[in-house]
């Protein structure tokens, strides 16, 4: 297939392979969304694809929060200190923050359920997609890769894996702000202390505002490139399926399970 079979002869079609990147329609739970939404705003949405608005979502939660000091706050609490918690929130973003929490879990859950009606349409209809996209700049095509790998990468450090499976823009965004969470928290900084036995200096140059975002930040990289790896591949087996039925397969062939 070439670069021009996504076109508008279909309402829906199911997947869409650019040099950025492989963007598909899968069934997805809602409340799994919802969470990702919960445990950082803007992961939700770009679990389903919907990158702009989960870009927004997320740069949002990271300047209310520190700035409302959320984070240090549930530090505090942690510790069962309550009232110094109570004294360093910043009610004036604080009371900003919560709408937009709110409505991240909300928009992420509601778009959930929309997008697997789409594609269960997407599904009856089974048109045609592209499966190679060549450009000037990248070479992106569908075809199987090891779930593990994209595992083992992320870990390493988050955006690897996207970067494993060619989710140029989820990989990019990720690894900026990898940098950035790092640079602020003085995470590496507290490593090298603590390894050269240095432990009460190691604790003493952390922020421990900017540190509770790293913990998200692993996990959802970690998750995104695990779970996109195994429905690629599934794309991958079904698009290669239907082309070698359509081009070698004998009309004349009949599949036992489609015997009346």
């Amino acid at each position: 297939m070439d670069n021009h079979t996504n076109d508008n002869t279909a309402r829906r079609y199911k997947a869409h392979v650019s040099i950025w990147g492989t963007t598909q329609l899968h069934l997805r739970s809602p409340y799994i969304i919802a969470w990702w939404s919960a445990a950082f705003p803007g992961f939700g949405h770009m679990l389903l694809s919907k990158y702009l608005r989960g870009y927004a979502l997320f740069i949002w939660e990271v300047v209310v929060n520190i700035k409302a000091k959320i984070n240090l706050a549930m530090i505090y609490s942690f510790q069962g200190n309550i009232d110094l918690a109570k004294e360093v929130l910043d009610t004036r973003w604080l009371l900003m923050y919560i709408p937009v929490y709110l409505f991240g879990i909300w928009d992420s859950y509601r778009t959930t359920v929309d997008m697997n009606k789409v594609y269960l349409l997407a599904e009856q209809e089974d048109h045609r997609f592209n499966s190679f996209a060549l450009g000037a700049i990248e070479i992106n095509y569908l075809d199987k890769r090891n779930p593990v790998f994209a595992i083992i990468w992320s870990l390493f450090i988050p955006g690897l894996g996207q970067l494993y499976i060619h989710r140029i823009l989820t990989a990019v965004f990720v690894i900026v702000w990898l940098v950035i969470f790092f640079y602020f928290s003085h995470a590496q900084e507290a490593v090298s202390l603590l390894f050269l036995g240095k432990v009460k200096q190691s604790i003493s140059v952390l922020k421990p505002e900017w540190l509770l975002l790293i913990p998200s930040h692993y996990g959802f990289a970690t998750y995104d490139a695990y779970v996109n790896t195994i429905e690629n591949n599934k794309l991958f087996e079904k698009e290669l399926r239907n082309y070698l039925r359509e081009n070698y397969q004998s009309k004349n062939f009949i599949f036992p399970t489609d015997k009346r």
